[in-house]
């Protein structure tokens, strides 16, 4: 008989797998909705806890809308029960930015979560190891510097207090990691400053805005194009969340007393009605279940103004001669009339010069070199500008000069001419005046360097005929150029916000115990933390103090309060002989001269 073997046993079943402990998130405004995004998309379970169920529904819609089946079921558990962040390894606290508020969070948390579970504070500038303490759990309490919403990419400073255990400082880094975040190194006092620094300059937006002076696009235009910010102040607010930064500028208000930090009175009502921003969908701007902004309100195209044909430009110095260039390479024929034959042929050659290095750095082509210079002819008479369409002032700016050289294009010019005044900061009204033709004249004002700066403020007076707004902002548009409308008021939009954002930096200086290491360090706070193209010290360098002074000052002449006093550091340093980049001496110390700054 045949004995066969007997079949071979089966393979045990595999072991269930077991999942990892999920990550949990309490709170889930802006910070811990877009937290929860970056780790969902990293693959890690979480369970997101916040009371309000307003919060919750939205933090539901958003993850459907952007991530639909991509987490998998039970991958996020929604709940306004802090009991079930109970075996989470790490729960991530982000609520507001005020103390009160964090400790009453982190209370809640460590009552459930049992010791050896990291903690992390999300914080824009408070003391992270003062929060740890508060906490009653210093080993396991670690930090994430975030200055904005995080984003894949984004700046976070890890904070890993010395009281903190090294499994505490691996699970931070581990996190950090996996939302894709990028660590900086800034400090809980530059961080501070900073965050100052910047909330001022967004609640004096939500101000300009309430004031109808400018329109919520206008003013994000404005900062982006004639700042370099990455987000207009408006565009800012609404990613913070009004809510958020509401809260955090009542927590400044309050400590300092200084009234710049009290809540612009529209923001407190947009608070009121749950215009919270993009996590609610409606802010100053309005945003789809994605969180990504619907087609807005933009400036409509002008269909009534006439074409613009031959421009002259009046002036010789360097914004003269750099906004020749451009309307001569966008295709108008331009006279450039200056005080002397000679002025006009040295600034007609020093625009052939700035074509030649556009041509080597591929800005254009030999053949827009020369059809630009073709288009372009210098004069010393302002007969020259009798038949233009469009004439644009850019002389010294002194007032007596400007009204002066108006009184005499009101006499040469053909009526129906627009007139525009590149001036930053006096009163174009007074120049309309001087020309007897007050509704045909306008403020244009350019950023130096023109051929590069995309930016135009383009300025209203209240005599100025609808056709002459019309045609230059038409004209303008045609140059490849953002237009912004504002009220002839002094600074306009930019530079009314800009300066008393670099007041408050220069008045750091003046603080009792500040560190000699206050500018470099405050630089790369605003830099670093909150993505701006440098701080405001080295701005005020490129600007050029003579100039940031003698705007300070004029200014100050028209808004009295302290936010735009000038500066004693700033008198200090000019009458120092300190003018910044381009002498090679300012509040950043020695460097090269640089000969083409940015003019405000």
């Amino acid at each position: 008989m045949t004995h066969l073997p007997p079949p071979p046993a089966p393979a045990p079943a595999p072991a269930p797998r077991s999942l990892a402990p999920p990550t949990g998130i309490a709170g889930l405004g802006s910070v811990g909705e877009s937290l929860l995004h970056l780790l969902l998309t990293a693959g890690h379970r979480v369970v997101a806890v916040d009371t309000d169920p307003d919060a919750l529904a939205r933090a539901a819609r958003r993850v459907k809308a952007v991530h639909g089946d991509g987490p998998g079921p039970g991958a996020v558990t929604f709940t306004a029960d802090h009991a079930l962040l109970r075996g989470a390894s790490v729960v991530v606290e982000a609520v507001p930015d005020t103390p009160d508020a964090k400790a009453g969070v982190l209370r809640q948390v460590t009552a459930v979560c049992p010791p050896g579970t990291t903690l992390v504070t999300t914080t824009a500038a408070l003391p992270v190891t003062r929060l740890a303490l508060s906490a009653g759990r210093p080993a396991d309490l670690v930090g994430l510097r975030l200055f904005t919403p995080p984003c894949a990419g984004g700046p976070v400073e890890p904070v890993a207090t010395p009281l903190a255990s090294r499994q505490a400082t691996a699970a931070l880094d581990a996190l950090v990691a996996a939302a894709g975040l990028a660590p900086v190194e800034v400090g809980a006092g530059p961080a501070g400053d900073a965050t100052a620094l910047v909330l001022g300059l967004l609640n004096r937006s939500v101000h300009l805005l309430e004031e109808g002076y400018a329109g919520h696009h206008d003013i994000d235009t404005a900062l982006r194009l004639g700042c370099g910010l990455p987000a207009g102040p408006l565009e800012m607010l609404d990613r913070i969340g009004l809510d958020t930064a509401h809260s955090a500028l009542t927590d400044l208000w309050r400590r300092t007393g200084e009234s710049s930090f009290q809540p612009a009175p529209l923001l407190g009502r947009m608070v009121e009605a749950q215009q919270l921003g993009r996590k609610s969908g409606h802010g100053f701007y309005t945003y789809d279940e994605r969180g990504a902004p619907l087609p807005g309100d933009g400036p409509a195209p002008d269909t009534d103004a006439a074409g613009v044909g031959r421009v002259g430009v009046l002036g010789s110095g360097a914004m003269a001669r750099g906004i020749a260039e451009v309307t001569a390479t966008a295709g108008h024929p331009t006279v450039l009339v200056a005080r002397s034959t000679a002025k006009a042929d040295s600034a007609v050659h020093a625009v052939e010069a700035s074509l030649t290095r556009a041509v080597r750095r591929g800005r254009i082509t030999p053949d827009t070199k020369s059809a630009a210079l073709g288009r372009l002819t210098g004069a010393d008479d302002t007969a020259a500008l009798a038949d233009c369409d469009l004439v644009i002032e850019a002389a010294a700016e002194e007032l007596t000069v400007k009204r002066a050289l108006f009184a005499a294009l009101g006499r040469t010019c053909a009526p129906g001419t627009v007139l525009a005044t590149t001036t930053s900061s006096l009163s174009v009204t007074a120049c309309a005046e001087a020309c007897g033709r007050p509704a045909d004249v306008v403020g244009l004002h350019f950023f130096n360097p023109a051929p590069v700066m995309r930016l135009v403020e383009l300025v209203r007076t209240d005599t100025a005929a609808p056709r002459t707004l019309a045609v230059a902002r038409a004209f303008c548009r045609g140059l490849g150029k953002s237009v912004v409308e504002c009220g002839d008021r002094t600074g306009f939009i930019v530079n009314r916000l800009l300066f008393p954002y670099l007041g408050a930096a220069l008045a750091l200086l003046d603080r009792p115990g500040a560190e000699d290491t206050l500018i470099e360090r405050t630089d790369a706070a605003v830099q670093h933390g909150y993505g701006y193209p440098m701080g405001p010290f080295a701005l005020l360098d490129t600007i050029g103090l003579d100039v940031a002074l003698a705007i300070q000052q004029r200014l100050h002449a028209h808004f009295t309060t302290p936010a735009y006093a000038p500066s004693p550091a700033l008198a200090d340093l000019v009458g120092a002989g300190c003018l910044g980049r381009k002498n090679g001496h300012g509040l950043k110390g020695p460097t090269g001269p640089q000969t083409a700054t940015r003019s405000r």
